[in-house]
Parts: structure tokens; C-alpha cells; sequence
């Protein structure tokens, strides 16, 4: 779904947290590359997409239709009763007819200078006068004969080549014509694909960071290794009444150790209302509330961390941000993402005679979860107001990705900030 991309965005919202609490690269709070009118002219919006899909099969039907043409062309060509094979075939049997003619005139002169060249040489003038007028006549035939016979076997090879040379015109333009509509069709299914890429990954131009989606995070400030805490995040519409509705909203989430070789030990996972039952956060899908959040409203995302009983004592950071999508293509992602710090501790040693045996019913065994905080010693959070943008788009990177951005980012920043504090506080 499109809300995924969205998600991918706030991922690169909500890792940046811990980063701003340094104030060490203001850059990132105040730059938001691609958001420009220059940048955003460089790609098209989606009513030019379109338009540009509209063009591209106004082509291909038109390729389609030429195509068409052309192979019923050829068809009607292929036809004995298309003109230019009638010439031929009329042709084709005149320059026949001549040259059999030919033969004939040809034959009958050889026979009239064989009968005169037979007369004895005593033979009667008029038998003489005869046989050269046969032979005179004769001869006057095969000439007129293959005159005939040249004309018309040129007549057939004019002819024969009209008709090759329309056949190979007509080859030409279906060869042209199946070459325009395989173009034509590759150009419509680019146009279609840069289309269903842009609805489906929501540009700059329709999708951006949008100040009245807020998120919080917020949770127990300890969590003893070997059970689990319940975190909460929530999503809040802050359109005025008769704004805008978020009709499917979603949200990411991770921890992360500030001790190196740690986050093994970390796992998160979530439920809604809607979901009730505990799933992993997906590092490429995230989660959704499957559920709209009208202006005024809010949605809860549970999240259980998870701490495994060989986590070393240590400080962590749950962060989280989120997104939305509409029915109607709107949506956003929050421009401020959400954060809370706890403590793992290790689970304190029974005194002497005390049956070890026995748990607080706020916690369960190793490798097990709990339902409830394993603390409630007071909750941490963001409410969204140190967040920096970063300038992530709406073209995104992967969630995986973003996941490790998390814990370089966040993590090493939050090793800082506990120095600063232990610095301030010596």
C-alpha cells in the first residue's frame, strides 16, 4: 500500500530525534532538500503524468489502427483480383502468347528458305519468284513476331516488377507499422508504470510532511532484562473540527541500546485495538491502525519491548514516527517524530530465604512477555517539538535501511547526550 512509502519517510523523521537533542547539525533541521519550486518543477506532477499516459495510447491506437490497415492491405494484395496482379497475370500470358507467335514465325521461315534453297537450279522463274516472296513473307512475320514478343515480354516485366515492388512497399509499411505499435506500446507502458510509480511512492508534490500529524511516544522509564514494558505511541489528528480526516494511518517503530553489541537484545513488537494480538514491527511494512482518525482525534499504537534476560544493564531509546494516506490520495507523514528513553536492569537478587521462585505479576519468565509496564516508575517521551527534518521526501529509502540509521544515528547520539549530562551534573 501507499501508506508503507509514507511510513518509510516518517522512519527517516523519527530516527533523527535523538540527533537534534546534540543540537550539533542544525543544517538538518533547517535544509529540506527537493522541496523548492526550482526542484519540484524538475518533476512532473501527476496531472502531467497522466496527460503524458492520454498522449502515449492516443499513439498506440493510432499505431494499432496503421498496423491494421497494413495487413489488410496486404491481404487485398495477396488477392487475384487486385489490379496489379490481373496486369500481370494478363501480361504474363500475352508475352506467352508472343513468343509462342515467335516460334512459330521463326519455324515457318526456316521452312520457306529450306523450300527455296531445294528449287533445282533449272527450276521455272516463277517458281524462283514464288519461293523468294515466301521467304520474303516469311521473314517479315518473324520479325513482326518478335517485335510482339519484345513488347510484350517487356509489358510482363514492367508488370512482374510493379508487382514486387508493391508487394515490397506494402512488407515496408507493415514492417514500419509493427515497429511503430511495438514502440508505441513500450512508450504507453513506461508512461503507465512512471504513473502507477508516482500514485503508488507519493511525490513531493503530494506528500510532504504535515504539521497536523503529531506523534508521541511515551512509557516506563525501566525495563528489567529478561521481561517486557508497554510504550505507547500515539497519532494525533490536529486538523480543527471539519478539517482534514486521516483515513488510514500508520506507524515504525525500534529500540536501541547505547551500548554497543546490545540492540541483539532488543525486540518490539505491537497491537491495536483492531489488532489485538502482539506482532513484530516489520522493518518494510511497519503498521497500520486500520481505522480513521477524524480532526480532534487520536489512535494508539501499543508497543512491547521486548528485553531478553542476557541484556547488560543499560540505557535505550524507543523511537517512533508515522504516516497517513487517504482514500483520495492526500497524505503526510509526521514532520516531528516521537522518542522516549528507559533504563534496562537486571533483575534484583532475593535476599537470603526468600523463595526465588515467585514473580511480581508484572513480569514473565525469560523469553516470555508481559502485558502490563514491568515498571511504573513514571513515563518519557517526546511530544514532538525537537524533531529535525531531514529532508526525506517522499521518495524513500527502505525501512530496512532506516532501521540501521536508527541505531547509528540515534544511538550514538543519545551516548552523547548521557555524557553531557553526566558532564554537566560532575
Amino acid at each position: 500500500m501507499k501508506i508503507r512509502r509514507i511510513l518509510a519517510t516518517a522512519v527517516a523523521a523519527a530516527v533523527t530525534t535523538p540527533v537534534v537533542l546534540l543540537s550539533a547539525a542544525p543544517a538538518f533541521a533547517d535544509t529540506k532538500p527537493g522541496t523548492t519550486a526550482e526542484a519540484r518543477n524538475k518533476k512532473p506532477t501527476l496531472d502531467e503524468l497522466r496527460l503524458a499516459v492520454t498522449k502515449a495510447q492516443a499513439v498506440y491506437d493510432a499505431a494499432v489502427v496503421a498496423d491494421s490497415d497494413a495487413q489488410r492491405a496486404m491481404d487485398e494484395f495477396d488477392k487475384p483480383t487486385n489490379p496489379l496482379a490481373v496486369t500481370l497475370a494478363a501480361a504474363k500470358k500475352a508475352s506467352a502468347e508472343a513468343a509462342a507467335a515467335k516460334v512459330l514465325a521463326d519455324e515457318a521461315l526456316t521452312k520457306a528458305k529450306d523450300a527455296q534453297a531445294k528449287l533445282p537450279a533449272d527450276a521455272p522463274q516463277a517458281d524462283k519468284d514464288a519461293a523468294q516472296k515466301a521467304v520474303a513473307d516469311a521473314q517479315k512475320a518473324a520479325d513482326e513476331a518478335k517485335t510482339t514478343a519484345d513488347t510484350k515480354a517487356a509489358a510482363y516485366t514492367a508488370a512482374d516488377t510493379a508487382y514486387d515492388d508493391a508487394a515490397v512497399e506494402l512488407s515496408r509499411t507493415i514492417n514500419k507499422a509493427q515497429k511503430a505499435k511495438a514502440d508505441a506500446l513500450k512508450a504507453l507502458d513506461a508512461a503507465k508504470k512512471e504513473l502507477a510509480d508516482a500514485q503508488e511512492e507519493p511525490g513531493e508534490d503530494d506528500c510532504d510532511f504535515d504539521k497536523n500529524f503529531v506523534t508521541t511516544l511515551t512509557g516506563p522509564t525501566k525495563v528489567t532484562a529478561g521481561t517486557s514494558g508497554i510504550f505507547n505511541l500515539r497519532v494525533t489528528n490536529k486538523n480543527k473540527a471539519g478539517g482534514l480526516t486521516f483515513d488510514e494511518v500508520g506507524g515504525w517503530a525500534d529500540a536501541f541500546s547505547l551500548d554497543d553489541g546490545q540492540d541483539k537484545y532488543l525486540r518490539v513488537d505491537w497491537s491495536t485495538v483492531n489488532s489485538p494480538k502482539w506482532q513484530p514491527v516489520d522493518e518494510e511494512e511497519g503498521f497500520s491502525s486500520l481505522s480513521a482518525v477524524k480532526p480532534g482525534g487520536s489512535f494508539d499504537f501499543k508497543l512491547k519491548v521486548t528485553v531478553d534476560a542476557k541484556a547488560k544493564a543499560a540505557d535505550a531509546v524507543v523511537a517512533g514516527g508515522g504516516g497517513y494516506q487517504n482514500k483520495d490520495g492526500a497524505c503526510g507523514f509526521t514532520d516531528e517524530g516521537a522518542y522516549a528513553e528507559f533504563t534496562v536492569v537486571k533483575p534484583a537478587k532475593p535476599a537470603p530465604g526468600k523463595d526465588t521462585d515467585k514473580g511480581d505479576g508484572n513480569t514473565t519468565e525469560q523469553g516470555g512477555s508481559s502485558k502490563t509496564p514491568v515498571t511504573t516508575g513514571g513515563t518519557t517521551g517526546s511530544t514532538g517539538g525537537t524533531l529535525a527534518k531531514t529532508g526525506a521526501g517522499s521518495s524513500t529509502m527502505p525501512l530496512g535501511i532506516a532501521g540501521g540509521a536508527a541505531v547509528v544515528l540515534g544511538a550514538g547520539a543519545m551516548v552523547l547526550v548521557r555524557r553531557r549530562k553526566a558532564g554537566a551534573d560532575a
